[in-house]
């Protein structure tokens, strides 16, 4: 979005003097910001929480395209994909 680290670290409540140190640690994967902050950073980014944990850019930029349809789309897509891949659980 083009923000500053210090002022996008500010938008979110965190100090000023180190809103742009915690930014770039958060950016950079040196520490991983709480989920309450993930929400917050997510609200002033305009996306969605889920867009940060996203383990490739294909799945981050279907996040994206997808907080933008509608209801009745995403009832739509959802019952497409339901016949296409059946929901499995997650096994690590």
């Amino acid at each position: 979005m083009g923000l500053p680290q210090d002022k996008l670290g500010v938008m979110i409540g965190l100090d000023e003097g180190s809103s742009s140190a915690r930014i770039s640690r958060y950016e950079t994967g040196v520490h991983e910001p709480a989920f309450n902050i993930a929400c917050k950073l997510a609200q002033a980014l305009q996306v969605d929480v889920a867009y940060f944990y996203c383990e490739d850019d294909w799945l981050a930029n279907a996040v994206l395209r997808l907080q933008h349809l509608t209801k009745a789309q995403r009832s739509d897509l959802d019952a497409w994909l339901a016949d296409i891949a059946p929901a499995e659980p997650c096994v690590n």
